[in-house]
């Protein structure tokens, strides 16, 4: 990033404080009337023009005032803005609604997307918690025609996953359900290794259903684990930056299609730790989707053992120290719960 003064860092901010309420150009002579500068008008024009050339600021059209660039924004976001916190009051009600909810993690999923959409005014997506490392919790054997059984094996997290099986002979339900009783008993909440050092009695069907099991929990599961819940997408669609229609529909894909919020959070947010919050501006030259939009995003959860993801989208003009900081808390709020919820 190129170096600014502490004047041009000042205008930077003022012009971007002042779009993002306004979605209006920003001229120098409403800086200095708004905000009583000490310079003159021509003073904060030329500081427009040189922050114009860095590419921070751009020029709509001739006698225009100027509005911020995604350099702009970027900078603003990462050397100007500094730390943000919600209000205590907010905090307060906010952690109170959370505690309302009880131990229903349905509930909290949808609370947080909720606080965040109505908190930032931008579209909310909580990902449900997903277990870091493939835990076994119960699966059930149903037979379907001849030799052919159904497997359905449900990890810690909530993640369900359908396979089907073709045995060397028939074999009766009940003598399948007995199977599955069976081993739900002996390696509920194990891992992988675990179920692997297992040194009780198993016949041979159990031994085969458990290999295959243990074959299936080897594969990467579904990043996203189970539902992703969102909210706030018609307040956000209201945005003048989405009137057309194309934008619009570029922005509800990266919310509703599985396979591009997959990509989009395994290269962002999954690569960081615990509590950290990433800016995505413009999609960062990466995801055409949002060229004109911005996230923010961050992982929640017990490092190691299961993990979820919470974000806001909006566009580029977005209230960044308010959806930072709401997603920053929510976050933070999210990580307790589950730690208490895993530590019972």
């Amino acid at each position: 990033m190129k170096t600014l003064s502490e004047r041009q860092k000042l205008i930077l901010a003022l012009v971007i404080r002042d779009y993002i309420d306004t979605a209006q150009p920003v001229g120098s002579q409403h800086l200095v009337e708004h905000y009583n500068l000490d310079v003159s008008s021509a003073t904060v024009r030329n500081e427009l023009v040189a922050l114009t050339n860095m590419g921070y600021l751009r020029q709509p059209h001739t006698s225009a005032g100027r509005v911020p660039t995604e350099d702009g924004y970027r900078y603003f976001v990462r050397q100007l803005m500094g730390h943000t916190e919600l209000p205590d009051t907010t905090k307060h009600t906010i952690a109170h609604q959370f505690y309302q909810a009880g131990h229903d993690v349905d509930r909290w999923m949808r609370l947080a997307a909720s606080v965040l959409a109505h908190q930032s005014q931008a579209a909310a997506l909580v990902t449900a918690p997903r277990a870091e490392q493939a835990r076994f919790k119960h699966l059930e054997l149903i037979a379907t025609h001849g030799r052919q059984v159904l497997m359905v094996l449900v990890l810690s997290g909530g993640e369900v996953r359908q396979q089907m099986l073709v045995l060397a002979e028939p074999v009766s339900q009940d003598r399948l359900s007995a199977a599955a009783n069976h081993l739900n008993t002996a390696f509920q909440g194990m891992d992988l290794n675990s179920i692997s050092a297992y040194t009780g009695q198993l016949d041979a069907l159990e031994q085969d259903i458990i290999k295959l099991a243990i074959e299936d929990m080897q594969h990467p599961g579904d990043i996203l684990g189970g539902e992703v819940y969102r909210d706030g997408i018609s307040q956000v669609l209201a945005e003048p930056e989405f009137a057309e229609v194309d934008v619009a529909r570029k922005a509800l894909r990266i919310l509703e299609e599985r396979s591009l919020l997959e990509d989009l959070l395994s290269r962002t947010v999954l690569t960081t730790s615990v509590g950290g919050v990433q800016v995505l501006i413009g999609g960062e030259g990466t995801w055409e989707e949002l060229r004109d939009c911005s996230m923010v995003l961050a992982r929640y959860g017990a490092p190691g053992i299961v993990t979820g993801t919470v974000g806001v989208l909006g566009p580029i003009r977005m209230a960044y120290g308010r959806s930072i900081s709401t997603v920053r808390f929510v976050a933070g709020l999210l990580s307790d719960l589950v730690v208490d919820m895993h530590a019972e």
